[in-house]
C-alpha cells in the first residue's frame, strides 16, 4: 500500500544524505518534497501541514545542523514524527468488565464488518478467550448466513438470529446465551448502510445503551482513502468509538487513511486487515509501520509471525539434525510449510531491514504455486525416499512426477537444489555453524 510513498521518501532522503552538511535551505526544500509526497499519498492536508511543521521545528534545531550525519538525523526525526502521527504505540482492545463482555463492530455496508468479526474471533481465541459471534444485521440476510458459516468454519458458537428479530433484542438475548455456553466475549456484527444516516445511528445507539460494550470498533475500508477518515469522524461524534479497524490494507490504495485517522479523530487504529484469510488481522503498531514506510523493515512483526508459525519442539529437533547434516527431504517440506504459514515470501522479505529498497525485490515475482508443487513432489515419495534421496533413480523419478502431477524435470530440479543445500550445510558445519547461537537456523 505504501510503496509509492516509500519510494518518494527514499529518493528525497538519499538526496539529503548526499549533501553531507545540511543548511536550513536544504532542509526546507526537502520537507517541501516530503509534504508533496504525503499529499499525493492521500494524507489529509491538515495532517500533512502539522507533520511538516513538527519535523521542521526539530530538523532546524542543533541536533541536525550540528550533527556529523545530518541526513540520518532527519530520517530519524521523520520516523519519530510518523510514529507519533499514527498514535505512538499500539492500543489494546478494552476487554474490561464482567464476562461476558461485548465488542461492538460498526461501519458502513461493504467495509468488511462480518469478515472482521470472524478474524477477531480467531485473534481472541488465540489469546485464550472464548468468543461468541452475534449477527445483528437483520437487513441483509446474507450477513446472518455469512456469520453462521464463519462460525461453523472456525468452530465458534453463533447466536441463532433471524431477520424478523429486533437487533437490540438479538444483542440482549445473545449475552444470556453466551453466558450459558461459557463464552466470555460477544462480537456484535451490527448493520451498515451505504452512507451515514440518522436511522442507522439511532439503532447503533440503542444497542450501545442496552449492551454497554466495553469497546466499539469502527470497521473502515482503507481503499476509500479520506472518506474513511470522514466516516470515522462521523461515527465517533455519535458513538464515541474506541478505535478503528482498517480493512484491505493489502490493496493498492495510497494509504492516507492510516496516516490521518488518529490526528483527525483522536482515536487509534487498533487492527489492520492484511489479507482475505481469517488469520490475516494484525494489531496495529505505529512504530513498525513508520519503519516499514521508511524502508527500515519490520523485524518485530516478522519475529511474531515466526513465533506463531514455528513449533519450538520441532525447531529444536531440526537444529540437532542441521548440526549433524541430517536434514532430510521430509524436514525440508516441514520447514517450507511453516514458512508458508507466515504469509507470502514477498511480504516476509519486505520485513527484513533494507530489503524493501532493493530494486530486484520490487521486481521479484514470487510464484507461490512453486511451494505447492514442491510439497506435492515430496509427498509423492515413499518415507524411505524422503530419508535417503540418493536411492531415487530414473524409474522412481517418473513415478514421483506422475504421482504429484508434475514433470520429471521438476523432480530433477528439486533434488538438485536439495543436494546443493546439503553441501552448503556441511560447509557451515565445518565452519560457522558450530558457533551459531542456540535456536538460530541458517535460513
Amino acid at each position: 500500500m505504501f510503496e509509492n510513498l516509500s519510494d518518494k521518501l527514499d529518493a528525497i532522503f538519499r538526496k539529503l544524505k548526499g549533501r553531507g552538511k545540511l543548511s536550513e535551505k536544504n532542509i526546507e526544500e526537502g520537507l517541501k518534497e516530503v509534504r508533496m509526497a504525503l499529499l499525493e499519498a492521500d494524507v489529509h492536508y491538515r495532517v500533512a501541514k502539522k507533520f511538516i511543521a513538527d519535523v521542521k521545528e526539530r530538523a532546524l534545531g542543533q541536533e541536525v545542523l550540528s550533527s556529523l550525519t545530518p541526513g540520518q538525523q532527519v530520517i530519524k526525526i521523520v520516523n519519530d514524527e510518523l510514529t507519533e502521527l499514527m498514535g505512538s504505540s499500539h492500543k489494546e482492545l478494552d476487554l474490561s468488565g464482567t464476562a461476558p463482555i461485548a465488542l461492538m463492530l460498526a461501519g458502513l455496508q461493504g467495509s468488511g464488518k462480518t469478515t472482521t468479526a470472524g478474524k477477531l474471533a480467531v485473534f481472541l481465541r488465540n489469546k485464550g478467550r472464548k468468543p461468541f459471534l452475534v449477527p445483528a444485521d437483520v437487513y441483509r440476510p446474507a450477513a446472518i448466513d455469512q456469520l453462521k458459516k464463519l462460525g461453523a468454519q472456525l468452530d465458534v458458537p453463533v447466536f441463532p438470529a433471524s431477520v424478523d428479530m429486533d437487533p437490540v433484542d438479538i444483542c440482549r438475548e445473545a449475552r444470556t446465551a453466551a453466558h450459558q455456553q461459557g463464552c466470555d466475549t460477544l462480537l456484535l456484527d451490527t448493520a451498515g448502510r451505504l452512507h451515514v444516516d440518522e436511522e442507522l445511528m439511532d439503532e447503533l445507539n440503542r444497542i450501545k445503551q442496552e449492551v454497554k460494550p466495553s469497546d466499539i470498533l469502527l470497521v473502515a475500508d482503507a481503499m476509500t482513502g479520506q472518506d474513511a477518515v470522514n466516516i470515522a469522524k462521523s461515527f465517533d461524534e455519535i458513538l464515541d468509538i474506541g478505535g478503528v479497524v482498517l480493512t484491505k490494507m493489502d490493496g493498492d490504495a495510497r494509504g492516507g487513511a492510516a496516516l490521518s485517522i488518529k490526528t483527525i479523530t483522536g482515536k487509534p487504529i487498533k487492527f489492520i486487515g492484511v489479507g482475505e484469510k481469517l488469520t490475516e488481522l494484525e494489531p496495529f503498531h505505529p512504530d513498525r509501520l513508520a519503519s516499514s514506510i521508511l524502508g527500515m523493515g519490520d523485524v518485530l512483526t516478522l519475529i511474531e509471525k515466526a513465533q506463531d508459525a514455528v513449533d519450538e519442539k520441532k525447531a529444536a529437533e531440526l537444529e540437532k539434525k542441521l548440526r549433524k547434516s541430517q536434514f532430510t527431504l521430509e524436514d525440508f517440506r516441514d520447514q517450507m510449510v511453516q514458512i508458508r504459514k507466515m504469509g507470502s515470501l514477498g511480504d516476509i522479505l519486505k520485513m527484513i531491514p533494507g530489503m524493501g529498497k532493493l530494486k530486484q525485490l520490487k521486481n521479484l515475482d514470487v510464484d507461490e504455486k512453486e511451494f505447492v508443487r514442491i510439497e506435492a513432489i515430496i509427498n509423492s515419495m515413499t518415507p524411505r525416499e524422503r530419508q535417503q534421496h540418493t536411492i531415487i533413480n530414473g524409474s522412481r523419478r517418473r513415478r514421483i512426477a506422475k504421482g504429484s502431477g508434475t514433470r520429471v524435470q521438476d523432480v530433477n530440479r528439486l533434488l538438485k537444489n536439495y543436494s546443493q543445500m546439503l553441501k552448503m550445510l556441511k560447509k557451515m558445519n565445518k565452519g560457522g555453524m558450530r558457533g551459531m547461537p542456540q535456536g538460530m537456523l541458517p535460513f
